[in-house]
């Protein structure tokens, strides 16, 4: 099959010939994985897919290209300190592996940490003819042989909350809503405006969402979500659906997101991202919401692909293609972007298992 009617089956909850796979990799087990492959293309590597060669996605065999607009490429810009186009703050910090030394950036800095701020902040404009002419060489080259997804997470609580500053941003949900409603229109509108434009230029899927949920709960009640989300996403996907009923919406929120499924449902949503293994069980998630949802993940980035063994990756992959993966509706893939500390043979392990292991699963 080609790989974009491998994901289209999929998403269609029948089984392809082998389960849709799509992996990311944070920039330095990129700089791992190329040299493993001994590829010498260009060092360019976004794990949301923003100027993406796509030389290791296509290298493995994956079956989705990701190509991003939005706050989420903030992340990962140059070594040390810097403040992106949103006016937030990074500082980069490191990390010691046994792999090596990798670096993640860290926001320090609120543009809109002080109330009236808001008055005179003006936020990107996400009409920029140059933001969308890498999705356009993305779909110009690839959309025939893969599934293209236009990426917006971060699209309304965390960029809200890197606006504001985490704490301040919890705090106005119970006690200045109002100011809370101002701050989340603007990734909002910023986000759903970015979302627009890719789906009216052909990509076959929007990837939204924002972290939510924690190890063992929500990060914020449900009706807090009910409240400040649930209706911004409804008329997100609603807008999209307008101009393409066939596109297809994922949402992103690491952690256990299991009271707000149902919404997440109700208002129209596809694919559910990713299922994150140690706070929700993947067979049960099936379970109770396969018939009206698909998934996307399931491979767990907390233990197994770090600190398990090339047996435990394979084991869990077949576990969940019999489970999560049974029938079809899942494209599978880690949890998380793969991180510089797994070991290279667990990784192929995932890879492996998944390519070599045709529908039925065993």
């Amino acid at each position: 099959m080609k790989h974009r009617d491998r994901v289209l089956t999929a998403l269609n909850h029948e089984a392809p010939d082998r389960c849709p796979m799509q992996v990311s990799f944070t920039p330095e087990f990129a700089d791992r994985l190329r040299a493993d492959l001994q590829l010498k293309g260009q060092q360019v590597h976004n794990p949301h897919g923003g100027g993406n060669t796509y030389e290791l996605e296509r290298a493995l065999g994956e079956d989705m290209l990701l190509t991003s607009v939005g706050w989420a490429n903030s992340y990962y810009q140059e070594a040390g300190d810097y403040v992106d186009e949103w006016d937030v703050g990074w500082a980069s910090q490191t990390y010691e592996t046994p792999f090596g030394a990798g670096r993640y950036t860290e926001i320090v800095g609120h543009p809109l940490a002080d109330d009236d701020a808001i008055s005179s902040y003006k936020a990107p404009d996400p009409h920029r003819p140059e933001l969308y002419e890498e999705a356009a060489r993305v779909l110009r080259t690839f959309q025939d042989e893969y599934w293209i997804v236009g990426v917006t997470v971060t699209t309304i609580f965390e960029t809200a909350w890197a606006l504001r500053g985490y704490e301040r941003m919890l705090m106005d949900f119970v006690l200045n809503p109002d100011l809370a409603d101002a701050i989340l229109e603007i990734p909002y509108r910023y986000h759903l405006a970015a979302a627009r434009r890719l789906t009216e230029m052909g990509v076959d899927m929007i990837w939204t969402g924002d972290d939510v949920g924690q190890q063992h709960g929500m990060l914020i009640s449900k009706d807090h979500w009910r409240r400040f989300f649930k209706p911004r996403m409804a008329s997100f996907i609603a807008e999209l659906k307008a101009i393409n009923p066939d596109v297809r919406v994922a949402y992103h929120s690491d952690g256990n997101i299991l009271p707000i499924i149902p919404d997440l449902i109700e208002i129209g949503l596809d694919v559910l991202n990713p299922i994150q293994p140690a706070c929700m069980d993947p067979a049960e998630v099936k379970k109770r919401f396969g018939d009206r949802l698909c998934f996307w993940g399931s491979i767990d980035e907390q233990y197994t692909l770090p600190l398990g063994t090339p047996e435990m990756v394979r084991a869990e992959v077949i576990a969940r293609l019999e489970t999560i993966g049974k029938d079809g509706g899942l494209i599978i893939g880690p949890t998380h972007h793969v991180q510089l500390d797994t070991p290279m043979a667990n990784f192929w392990a995932m890879v492996d298992t998944v390519v070599n292991t045709p529908y039925p699963a065993p």
